[in-house]
């Protein structure tokens, strides 16, 4: 007894569905101007960290809650490289924060 040949419409449908994805991850060629490019989707910050002794931090990274996460995150790049999040609520963060904003605005 011969092998029955596999259907033509699955496998269709499953090419059909690739192409299909394959447009969507495909970004647009054009953007409107002013549109902001998102780069994650999601929180960066799973867990926090109290706080970090202000002579280690390099920089911080304050990003505010909107589409991609609900709630404002706060990265510090350490001197050594390493990056943590910091918990924005933390009266030691907050202190750090206002610090660095200091910093910044008196050279």
């Amino acid at each position: 007894m011969a092998a029955a040949a596999p259907p033509a419409a699955p496998r269709a449908l499953r090419l059909l569905g690739a192409a299909l994805l394959l447009l969507l991850l495909v970004p647009a060629g054009r953007r409107a101007a002013g549109t902001p490019v998102v780069t994650e989707l999601r929180c960066q910050c799973l867990q926090t960290l109290q706080g970090i002794h202000l002579k280690n931090i390099q920089s911080v990274k304050v990003t505010p809650s909107g589409p991609h996460c609900a709630q404002t995150e706060v990265i510090a790049t350490l001197k050594n490289g390493q990056e943590v999040c910091l918990n924005p609520e933390a009266p030691m963060v907050k202190r750090i924060i206002h610090k660095m904003l200091n910093k910044g605005s008196t050279n």
